[in-house]
């Protein structure tokens, strides 16, 4: 076992989110000497004077950088300015006074969707830069770009060490199902269990069904997050996913069938779905810190539809 976390004070920004709380329920196993969440009610990190006060409250050694305005493809479309703002102020200023506060690590969370429109498959890192992002998320994935510039000029004049991991599609327990800012299988996940208990003969799925992603459950990234903070210290950007290509019919026919709803599904193609194809080429992470993906598909699903349902049920008693 790593002694990289012994006695260190670590800070997580986006800690009481989806990845954040699998994060620190990974260092609660290390030996870290403090472990501080950063709460958004206490810290708006798209102010400088919050972010200097998060650093002189919390004194970290190693942070990680999680924290982001981020939502599926409805409500970035409609949030372009308000996406790009928000999430360049915070890159920006969480790694500008790490660096002014000699924090030793920043380790960011990036995204896929900072890759070129253009890319071919699979998403390769050293094809980040060959052109702009799908428009759908081009504000956010040029946002979480920019840490890529800004961690190789720290690097190079300061010796920072600030690194960049591009995350994809996450999916789990604790994710987000509000229906107005979640991810796919989240909302198809909510879709189908409130058709099922209110009988509904049909399920709406934007799209054709035939678009791909690449999937990961959340569990395997945050181990892979906090494997590349113990031995990745390069500011070249490195992949985070799957490594594999599933259309979004095959979620929503596994959700359907996982849930037993027994109606139809309607595809509203008038709908927007973003990139017809993504899959991730992750190599590189299993080369740099031995990345592995220990939970398939079909078990990540009926993990997160089992932990959704006991939560309704719970509330609902």
């Amino acid at each position: 076992m790593s002694n990289f976390f012994k006695k260190k004070r670590v800070t997580i920004t986006g800690g009481q989110g989806f990845l954040g709380q699998f994060i620190k329920k990974n260092l609660e196993k290390k030996d870290c000497k403090e472990i501080s969440v950063v709460k958004h009610k206490e810290y708006n990190l798209v102010s400088m004077e919050d972010v200097k006060k998060m650093y002189r409250d919390q004194k970290p050694d190693i942070v990680f950088h999680l924290a982001a305005t981020v939502g599926g493809i409805g409500i970035n479309k409609k949030n372009p300015g308000k996406f790009f703002y928000e999430n360049v102020m915070m890159n920006l200023q969480v790694i500008h006074e790490g660096y002014l506060n000699g924090i030793e690590k920043i380790i960011s969370a990036g995204s896929v969707s900072s890759y070129p429109a253009n890319t071919p498959l699979p998403f390769n890192e050293k094809n980040l830069w060959n052109g702009f992002p799908e428009d759908g998320a081009s504000s956010y994935g040029i946002a979480k770009r920019i840490i890529h510039t800004q961690s190789t000029g720290y690097r190079e004049q300061y010796k920072f060490n600030s690194i960049l991991l591009l995350l994809t599609n996450l999916y789990g327990p604790n994710d987000n199902f509000n229906p107005n800012s979640s991810h796919v299988i989240a909302s198809l996940i909510k879709k189908f269990y409130d058709a099922k208990i209110k009988n509904k003969k049909e399920v709406v799925v934007w799209g054709t069904g035939e678009a791909t992603r690449d999937f990961c459950f959340v569990e395997d990234v945050a181990d892979g997050i906090i494997l590349a903070a113990e031995k990745y210290n390069h500011t070249d950007p490195v992949n985070l996913a799957s490594g594999k290509e599933t259309t979004i019919k095959e979620i929503a026919l596994n959700i359907k069938k996982n849930i037993g709803f027994q109606g139809e599904i309607i595809w509203d193609t008038k709908m927007p779905t973003g990139p017809k194809r993504r899959v991730v080429d992750i190599s590189k992470a299993k080369k740099e810190f031995g990345f592995k993906i220990k939970t398939s598909m079909k078990d990540g699903i009926k993990k997160t539809i089992d932990w959704y349902i006991k939560q309704n049920e719970k509330n609902t008693s």
